[in-house]
């Protein structure tokens, strides 16, 4: 793998306390005699005491000098452990052990493929160098074919997906119409790369196709999803033994925010063990021969996956001062364009989609590549397009423990900063709520707010992303949140909207909307997946800064650039999801649904079901009922409209009991 590679430290492999031992004066063998002083010094020790360290020197000594043999034989060992036990679990549920059997096979292909690369990559090179120069000395006209392939399919694919929903046809428009927007923004009209724009938005494309479309891609990734929930939840664990139960259940800052410590604790284990390391290096090799940016910034996105706007360059800290500024600018956008893996664990506990989250963060690292590299294009020489690449190094942790406690550690500042910009953006979101209600009164409007002027003024972003018209006042407002304040706060309200949808409440109350469908829910996750708002400008700036301070005026000139640039991703993303969007797990026979519901208490499905069926019923003149569609000639549905009319109210139940 060209491009990058990965720098593994060989730190807190020798026990420092028999070290120390040595070093105080209990010799491997007495072959040079010691001064006289240190003799007698010696012949004062007591006897037992060399007779114990003696024997635990000789085996620190033998494990130095047998270091890789023993290495290789746990290996070895471990190996023949976890096979017995593969096959115990895929012997007594197969399918219980198919994830396990996937993780397994993934883990197998790219340790035998970084094996293959390093004993024979030379050799391999040298016998597919004749079929690499055909294809170069063909790729001229290839592409163009290929460009016409991809075109040709994308429209009858279009064509044959949106004539049963052709809502989808608005999302691509907007995608067209943000492209457009960012090119008219772009720094190098003439300089522009396109190259790696198309292979970004194609990326993401084809990561949205597999995770939102197939069915094993969907499954995959709600699967992912859950276990990372299940996972979450053993914070609980911690977080009930120091704050009790009744508080992590009442209060946000003891139900959250504790995922945020823990989630960073897990990170920096991976970080210390080198597997967090070793799969951004995968992705960012990916990104990097398909979109044929450098390594440094490749990598730096790449990482943004997992980590966040002022961890991500940490990556590449090495080689910022010598980054040029469109490589800087998308370091920048990256960040923008993304979520850390930590503030993502918080966002689920609200109840947000997790596979959605999932997928937006990894589908916006190829489009924010792409994207950053249409609206700053290369014009200077980088001096990291040679093979030899950056160098990941796996930090100085001694040991497990110690990466665990850092990372805990290094969380608290994290948890402090999102407890006081919640405390102060919804403090100032409520008084500026209050100003704008009294000068609105002033003039005879109404209920004026900040969320009501978003609603207005980004409404026309939200229909392009491909929310219903009825549904976009509400996604723009969370959009206006999103940007003027920070996403946390989006999320917050948009978990809202969720618990309202599935609590069954009725869509319209006193003139405003209480919720928004499943499709706008969709595209509100993807469209507020980032982290760029006002509030990060300072942080990105800040970060940066304290790694490269003499580059601090370059850094604050591009920065507003990267925003733009970093927003509109998360909104490409979200049209994407526009274009994929397919409806799953809805009910399909609400007849039969309703004749088995309890209506003990109302749902999502009860009042979709209980919506058909009003839509279904006739109310004559005389008072009497008649019913259509797939209604009609059922004995339940008089009974099943009367459960409705209990819990929703309609003009087709009057003198319903």
């Amino acid at each position: 793998m060209a491009g990058v590679t990965i720098s593994l430290n060989e730190k807190g492999l020798t026990n420092k306390a028999f070290d120390s031992t040595e070093e105080e004066g209990f010799p491997e063998e007495e072959q040079n005699p010691p001064p006289e002083n240190n003799r007698k010094e010696r012949a004062r020790r007591p006897a037992f005491w060399r007779h114990v360290v003696q024997p635990v020197s000789r085996a620190t000594r033998f494990c130095k000098a047998h270091d890789k043999v023993i290495r290789k034989i746990f290996l070895g060992l471990l190996c023949a452990a976890y096979l017995a036990y593969f096959i115990a679990a895929c012997c007594l549920n197969f399918q219980r052990a198919l994830a396990l059997v996937v993780i397994t096979a993934l883990v197998i292909f790219f340790v035998a493929w970084d094996f293959i690369q390093k004993l024979y990559g030379d050799q391999l090179s040298r016998l597919l160098s004749p079929c690499l120069k055909c294809f170069l000395k063909c790729w001229p006209w290839l592409r163009w074919v290929f460009c016409l392939a991809v075109l040709v399919g994308l429209v009858i694919w279009l064509a044959l997906d949106t004539s049963k929903r052709p809502e989808q046809l608005i999302s691509f428009a907007g995608l067209c119409v943000f492209v457009l927007f960012l090119f008219a923004c772009s720094k190098h009209h003439g300089a522009v790369a396109w190259r790696a724009v198309f292979w970004g938005l194609g990326l993401e494309f084809v990561l949205g196709v597999f995770i939102i479309r197939t069915n094993p891609g969907f499954e995959a990734f709600q699967w992912l999803g859950n276990q990372i929930q299940i996972f979450l939840s053993y914070t609980t664990a911690g977080s009930g033994f120091v704050f009790g139960e009744n508080l992590i259940k009442e209060a946000f800052a003891f139900q959250a925010l504790p995922i945020v410590v823990f989630f960073s604790c897990v990170m920096s284990i991976l970080y210390y063990t080198g597997l967090m390391q070793w799969l951004i290096l995968k992705i960012s090799w990916l990104m990097q021969i398909t979109m044929g940016t450098t390594s440094t910034e490749t990598l730096s996105v790449a990482g943004n996956i997992f980590v966040g706007q002022t961890e991500a360059p940490l990556l590449v800290l090495p080689y910022l001062a010598d980054m040029t500024l469109s490589e800087v600018h998308a370091v920048m956008t990256g960040g923008f364009a993304t979520i850390a893996g930590s503030v993502m664990g918080a966002y689920m506990s609200f109840g947000i989609d997790p596979a959605s989250l999932i997928a937006a963060s990894v589908m916006a690292a190829p489009c924010a590549l792409g994207m950053a590299k249409l609206v700053y294009p290369e014009v200077q020489e980088s001096k990291f397009k040679s093979k030899e690449g950056v160098k990941l190094s796996r930090g100085t942790e001694q040991n497990i423990l110690e990466a665990a406690s850092n990372g805990a550690a290094a969380s608290v500042g994290l948890v402090a900063n999102i407890a006081a910009n919640l405390i102060a953006f919804l403090a100032v979101l409520k008084f500026i709520n209050a100003a704008l209600a009294w000068f609105g009164e002033m003039v005879n409007i109404k209920e004026l707010s900040f969320q009501v002027i978003c609603s207005y003024v980004l409404m026309p972003v939200a229909f392009l992303m491909g929310a219903d018209w009825e549904d976009s006042p509400l996604v723009a407002e969370l959009l206006g949140i999103k940007i003027f304040l920070n996403e946390f706060v989006a999320y917050e309200q948009l978990s809202r909207y969720k618990k309202n949808r599935l609590a069954g409440l009725e869509e319209w109350s006193g003139g405003r909307k209480q919720w928004i469908s499943m499709r706008a829910e969709t595209i509100s996750t993807f469209a507020l997946c980032g982290f760029a708002n006002l509030s990060s400008i300072g942080i990105m700036l800040g970060g940066l800064t304290s790694m490269v301070p003499q580059r601090k005026s370059e850094f604050a000139r591009i920065v507003l650039r990267a925003l733009l640039t970093g927003a509109c991703v998360s909104m490409l993303n979200a049209c994407v999801a526009g274009i994929l969007y397919v409806p799953r797990g809805e009910v399909t026979d609400c007849s039969a649904f309703l004749r088995a519901a309890t209506f003990n208490t109302t749902s999502y499905d009860i009042y979709m079901c209980c919506r058909q069926l009003f839509a279904n019923t006739v109310l004559s003149s005389n008072g009497t009922l008649s019913f259509t569609g797939i209604w009609e000639g059922l004995e339940s549905s008089t009974a099943s409209l009367a459960q409705c009319c209990g819990h929703y109210n309609n003009t087709v139940c009057v003198g319903q009991p």
